[in-house]
């Protein structure tokens, strides 16, 4: 039986606050235990977290913050499969008893195949995860199985055709994707919902792209609720679809959980109004945006070249929003040092495999360098 009956919101640990910016494994663990403290006092329940966050840290920051701080029966804790990380079927089995161990749990409530799309399904099938995951349901160890997804309709409609005994799926879903045609969310949600798939919705601030919109913007939402922020109006427009059960969203201040806290304690439906502010403001961003990346990271670690991939799209989207090549090159430089730069970029596409936005990364690589790397 799907738990339907927890409140909305929850909190993914891809981007958990750190003591140092330039390093993810440096996760800020009072701070992380406060937010979880200001989390589970308003009432929610649902933490999500996976094998390669914060370069493996991640699931020990879960176990050290939630579970050995609270009873078991308080909380929800997801963790997912790196399906693209498995070579053999014994690899099922040695993570997913690692992932116990890391968290510090019997059992997880929901347990998924991270990022699950045509290369990686085909390699599933091949080594049997999905029998996998039913034995580890048998056995009471999952209580919840699925998978997260940035594919194809088309591969999604294969997969839950196949597999019609999954219990979710987790989509990608937010505003600005919405009708983006490498993206395809709407289409994607739509045959979770035909097959009759609770959702859970990852990204539905973009990374924080939502949560920090261009002033034209903001000051568009701010005309109909001038006390609401950027993030709270992806989170309702995520929120709203039938079908929706769980909205993730990465916190890292205590400001940002309250002001989530505070749209899910009143969760009102985008109007027709909203929604058409809303369509304004994706005009607005799709043309302030150069590289739509989330910072999800996920292109980092297999860099022959150690280029720190989103740092260097966040520097860029900077100097080509604001026009202002001083700060970000500066910036550039920093960001560079001890790491690859751009043009040291050799076009093993590695990261583009891996790249849940279908990013031509080598491609921007290029502009990057071209902007940047001769500045020096």
């Amino acid at each position: 039986m799907i738990m339907l009956a927890m409140k909305k919101l929850g909190f993914g640990t891809l981007r958990l606050p750190l003591t140092r910016p330039d390093d993810v494994k440096s996760i800020d663990q009072d701070l992380f235990n406060r937010l979880v403290d200001e989390f589970m006092k308003a009432g929610y329940t649902y933490f999500e977290t996976g094998w390669p966050y914060h370069s493996q840290c991640a699931e020990d920051a879960c176990r050290k913050a939630i579970v050995e701080r609270y009873p078991r029966e308080k909380f929800c804790l997801a963790d997912k499969m790196p399906t693209y990380n498995l070579k053999k079927s014994e690899d099922y089995e040695n993570i997913f008893t690692e992932q116990l161990k890391r968290c510090g749990v019997d059992y997880f409530d929901y347990y998924l195949f991270h990022n699950l799309g045509n290369k990686t399904y085909k390699q599933c099938e091949e080594l049997g995860g999905f029998e996998f995951l039913r034995q580890k349901k048998d056995e009471g160890v999952v209580k919840h199985i699925g998978f997260s997804f940035h594919d194809t309709p088309e591969v999604l409609v294969k997969i839950l055709t196949e597999h019609p005994d999954v219990d979710v799926v987790q989509l990608q879903i937010n505003y600005i994707d919405w009708e983006n045609i490498s993206i395809q969310s709407r289409r994607c949600y739509e045959v979770a919902r035909k097959h009759n798939k609770p959702i859970i919705v990852m990204e539905p601030v973009k990374g924080g792209a939502l949560a920090s919109v261009p002033e034209k913007a903001e000051k568009l939402m701010h005309k109909i609720h001038p006390e609401d922020s950027p993030a709270s109006w992806a989170l309702r427009f995520a929120a709203g679809f039938e079908g929706v059960f769980i909205v993730l969203s990465g916190m890292n201040t205590i400001e940002q959980v309250k002001d989530n806290i505070k749209t899910f304690d009143n969760l009102t439906p985008i109007s027709p109004e909203e929604n058409t502010v809303l369509e304004e403001v994706k005009e607005i961003i799709s043309k302030s945006t150069a590289v739509p990346c989330t910072a999800c990271r996920y292109c980092v670690e297999g860099c022959p070249q150690d280029i720190q991939i989103p740092v260097l799209f966040s520097i860029y989207n900077d100097a080509m929003k604001y026009g202002d090549i001083n700060y970000p090159t500066v910036h550039y430089q920093h960001a560079v040092f001890g790491h690859g730069k751009a043009s040291d970029c050799i076009e093993c596409c590695k990261c583009e495999k891996s790249c849940p936005q279908h990013l031509p990364i080598s491609e921007i690589m290029k502009e990057i360098a071209t902007r940047f790397d001769k500045e020096k």
